[in-house]
């Protein structure tokens, strides 16, 4: 819902996002940009999910009556679809400039930043600067059993509250969720380094497989493998939950494993063995 609010908030209806072709925001959010906010995407072909700043100011409308009115950039960092690929700051901070320079919103789906963090050592105050808004989940690599938080400035997190209240998303009674979060921050955020070894482990064991086509570069917690087409992403999750391992088909021949904070050595261990038994 924290995607959905800050695009709620950052547009008006008739306007338009650009973000890339992988995004959460348009491919998992089950329409919401034009359901909840009135709102149309115009996709752009970044490099795994990384859109540049050249690609955005060739695609920001011009103030025409006939063309709607590029209003907000949403990036997302790392790019679940891409395959947890991470952007750098360096990366970002082009988009920054132009998006002050065409008084562009920018929103950042940070659902996975820690992950990205970690491996950069760049600076969460850094990355804050860089953007009018960013989502952050604190259930996913963090643990937690609930919770996305959305970070913006005072102004925008008043507007931000009263989306939520028209999304129906008010709550009560949430500190013991609060509490969960606050521990995950100060304790889990290190942690991921081990997610993400894991992963490569997993990404190495799938590579020599006669089988497979490819393996995206492992960069962070999360593998996609595309199979060649005499493996189907069904019968391939099929053999693995038979071993009690879960992995999400992401397509007719990808299939995707995400590693995490109750993912352990030992079943690290009995997933690559029984992969290696696959081929």
């Amino acid at each position: 819902m924290t995607n959905q609010i800050a695009i709620k908030v950052h547009t008006r209806p008739g306007d338009e996002v650009l973000c890339d072709v992988n995004s959460h925001i348009y491919n998992y959010e089950g329409g919401g940009i034009s359901s909840n906010s009135g709102v149309q995407a115009k996709l752009l072909q970044g490099d795994r999910g990384r859109i540049t700043a050249g690609q955005i100011e060739q695609n920001i409308n011009g103030d025409f009556d006939w063309l709607t009115r590029t209003s907000l950039v949403s990036l997302e960092n790392t790019v679940n679809k891409a395959g947890g690929s991470i952007y750098k700051l360096n990366d970002v901070l082009p988009i920054t400039k132009l998006c002050k320079d065409k008084k562009l919103a920018l929103h950042l789906d940070g659902a996975r930043i820690f992950n990205a963090l970690v491996e950069t050592n760049e600076s969460t105050q850094d990355w804050g600067n860089a953007f009018d808004s960013i989502s952050v989940c604190l259930s996913k690599g963090l643990g937690t059993p609930a919770g996305s938080l959305l970070l913006g400035t005072k102004d925008f997190i008043k507007n931000a509250r009263r989306a939520r209240k028209v999304f129906g998303g008010g709550m009560r009674q949430v500190g013991i969720l609060a509490a969960a979060g606050i521990y995950a921050l100060d304790n889990n955020i290190k942690l991921l380094k081990q997610d993400h070894a894991r992963a490569r482990e997993i990404g190495n064991a799938l590579n020599p497989l006669s089988f497979v086509d490819n393996v995206m570069p492992v960069e962070t917690n999360i593998v996609i493998v595309n199979f060649k087409p005499e493996m189907t992403a069904e019968k391939f999750a099929a053999t693995m939950l038979d071993k009690n391992i879960k992995v999400v088909p992401f397509g007719k021949h990808t299939i995707r494993f995400v590693t995490h904070l109750d993912y352990t050595d030992d079943m690290l261990t009995e997933t690559v063995k029984v992969i290696k038994e696959m081929n």
